[in-house]
C-alpha cells in the first residue's frame, strides 16, 4: 500500500505514551503515581451525569445538527456573556467532540504549503503536528521561563511575515501553566492592526483555572479582531468531563458554516445526551467548579514548594491550568532521560518538556490533578531516586 506522505508529519501526544507505560508498571504490581496525564481527578458533578441519563431516557437517541443543538449553543453564548461580558451569537458557536476537532479544522482552513502558522513552544503538541500535516511552516513562539512562560508581544509581532496566515495562542497554558497578562494581549492586538489578513486562534480551554489575583483575558473582548478570531473552550477541564468528549468554539460568522461543513464531513455531529449534559453544566450550579479550582490551587502551592526542594530543580509558580513546569537542567540530565528514570525507578509518571516542543528541553511537566498525599509521596520518591 502507498499512503499519503503528509501522514508522516503527524505527531502524537507523549502523555498518552507515558500513561500506557505507567499502566504496564501498575499492572506488574508497582504503585505508580501518575502526575503525567492532564485530566481532573474529580468525577463529573452528579447533576451533569443525571442530565445525560435523562436525555437518553427522554429519547434523545438520534442525529443532532452538525454545529450542535440550538439550546446548547444558546447556553454557550449566555455563558460567555455571564463570565466575560462578551456578546456571542449562537450561530457563531460550533460544538465539537472535544477540543481537537476545532484545532484540526482551524489549522486546515489556514494551513497549506507556503503558509506560515505561529504556535507556542512549549505548547500543546497537536498544534505543531497539525500545522506540519497541513503543509504549512510551523513557526515557534518561544515561551520563556524568565517571563513566567508568557509570550512577548514584541517578539510575536516581529515574527509575522506576509506568509503568516494564523497565530495560535493559549492562556492559561498547557504545559507551562503560564497566564499571559492583559498588557501583552493589548500590545499584540494593537500591533496586529498592521496585519489584517492574519487570523488568531485562542485556546482558552483552561479559562476558569486561574489563581491568585489573576483574571482571564478572553480575546473575544477585542472587537477589532472579532472578524478573524476563533476561540476554543469546552467542558473537559472545567467540569471534569474529559471522557464525554465535548468542546466548542466561537467562530467569525463567515467561518462558522465552513467549520460546520468540516464537521459534517468528519464526524457528523456530537451525540445528543452529551450535549444535554453540557447544558446542565453551564446552566446548573457551579459550586463543584469552584471547589475543584480551590483544590488545584492548594495542590499548586504544595507542588511548587516541593519541586523547589529537589536538588537541581527550579520551578516558577504557574498562574493557571493544573501543570507545573520545573527547570531540571540542574540535575545534569536531559528531560526524556529524567522522565524515564523517575518512571522506571521511582514509579512516578511525568512528561518530558520536549514532548511539547524543542524549547521544552530542560523541563518536566507535572500535572497536579492528583491528591495532595500522592503529590507529596511522589516528590519524596523522586528525591530518594535522585539521591541514589
Amino acid at each position: 500500500m502507498k499512503i499519503a506522505k503528509n501522514l508522516n508529519h503527524l505527531g502524537t501526544e507523549s502523555a498518552f505514551e507515558v500513561l500506557a507505560r505507567a499502566a504496564e508498571l501498575d499492572n506488574a504490581g508497582h504503585n505508580v503515581i501518575n502526575l503525567g496525564i492532564g485530566q481532573p481527578d474529580f468525577k463529573t458533578p452528579n447533576h451533569i451525569v443525571e442530565a445525560g441519563i435523562k436525555a437518553l431516557r427522554d429519547g434523545h437517541h438520534g442525529y443532532t445538527p452538525a454545529n450542535g443543538i440550538l439550546p446548547l449553543r444558546e447556553a454557550v453564548a449566555a455563558d460567555f456573556q455571564r463570565r466575560h461580558r462578551a456578546d456571542v451569537h449562537p450561530d457563531c458557536v460550533v460544538v465539537q467532540p472535544g477540543g481537537k476537532p476545532t484545532m484540526f479544522f482551524c489549522i486546515s482552513m489556514f494551513g497549506e504549503p507556503g503558509a506560515e502558522i505561529l504556535y507556542p513552544d512549549p505548547g500543546f503538541p497537536i498544534y505543531k503536528s497539525m500545522i506540519e500535516y497541513s503543509g504549512a511552516s510551523a513557526i515557534p513562539i518561544l515561551l520563556k521561563e524568565e517571563n513566567e512562560f508568557s509570550f512577548s508581544a514584541d517578539e510575536v509581532l516581529a515574527q509575522i511575515t506576509p506568509q503568516t496566515r494564523l497565530i495560535i495562542l493559549n492562556s492559561p497554558a498547557n504545559p507551562c501553566g503560564g497566564a499571559v497578562p492583559k498588557s501583552q494581549f493589548d500590545q499584540l492586538i494593537a500591533g496586529l492592526a498592521k496585519w489584517p489578513e492574519v487570523a488568531i486562534f485562542s485556546d482558552e480551554i483552561y479559562s476558569q483555572m486561574l489563581y491568585g489575583e489573576r483574571e482571564h483575558v478572553t480575546l473575544l473582548n477585542y472587537p477589532e479582531i472579532r472578524d478573524r478570531l476563533i476561540v476554543l473552550d469546552g467542558w473537559s477541564k472545567t467540569y471534569a468531563m474529559t471522557g464525554w468528549r465535548l468542546g466548542c468554539a466561537v467562530w467569525p460568522r463567515e467561518l462558522a458554516p465552513i467549520a460546520t461543513r468540516l464537521a459534517i464531513n468528519c464526524h457528523s455531529c456530537v451525540n445528543a445526551m452529551t450535549q444535554h449534559a453540557g447544558i446542565a453544566a453551564l446552566e446548573g450550579p457551579q459550586e463543584a467548579v469552584y471547589k475543584m479550582v480551590a483544590a488545584f490551587d492548594e495542590r499548586r502551592r504544595i507542588i511548587v514548594d516541593s519541586l523547589n526542594s529537589i536538588e537541581g530543580f527550579q520551578c516558577v509558580e504557574p498562574g493557571g491550568a493544573f501543570y507545573a513546569f520545573p527547570n531540571i537542567s540542574g540535575t545534569g540530565m536531559d528531560a526524556k532521560s529524567l522522565q524515564n528514570l523517575i518512571l522506571e525507578k521511582a514509579h512516578v509518571a511525568t512528561v518530558a518538556g520536549t514532548a511539547f516542543g524543542d524549547n521544552g528541553e530542560g523541563f518536566l511537566r507535572f500535572s497536579y490533578a492528583n491528591s495532595k498525599e500522592n503529590i507529596i509521596e511522589a516528590i519524596d520518591r523522586i528525591k530518594d531516586c535522585l539521591t541514589k
